[in-house]
């Protein structure tokens, strides 16, 4: 059986944030979602847990992170193009996030953007050429 990873998120408006990430391509599973959370599907693998802050409480005693004033995480999710990481990031402002709260990273063989959500929550978008990689690497690794 292969590993899932579910990112866990807490949310000021569930509605808005179901919305957002159902504009960025990720499907509600309605047998893991109710008036306290969503499940968000990106992948059979990979599902972001948006909770309400109530429902989130139930399984931590710290407090909260305002997530728009500090960091507490960053999510990168791959992409299988530089137009998809666009596409996506796009998406993503025209959704109600924020394009690019951190840098562009373009290295030809790599290239990544990121994009905030409504609450604050940062995501990369990451797409790589594995061959050229690692070619790249084999080349400083014997310099």
């Amino acid at each position: 059986m292969s590993k899932l990873i579910f990112v866990n998120l807490p949310v000021s408006n569930l509605a808005r944030s179901t919305s957002f990430y159902q504009a960025i391509g990720a499907a509600k599973n309605p047998q893991f979602s109710d008036d306290t959370a969503s499940c968000m599907v990106f992948s059979d693998t990979i599902h972001a847990m948006l909770l309400t802050h109530d429902k989130f409480r139930q399984f931590t005693p710290k407090k909260i992170a305002d997530a728009k004033t500090s960091s507490e995480v960053l999510i990168c999710l791959s992409a299988d193009s530089r137009d998809a990481v666009d596409d996506i990031v796009g998406k993503a402002k025209s959704a109600g996030g924020s394009a690019d709260p951190g840098p562009k990273q373009d290295y030809g063989f790599m290239y990544g953007r990121s994009f905030e959500d409504p609450d604050g929550h940062i995501w990369e978008v990451m797409w790589m050429d594995v061959e050229a990689a690692t070619k790249a690497h084999s080349a400083t690794a014997g310099a």
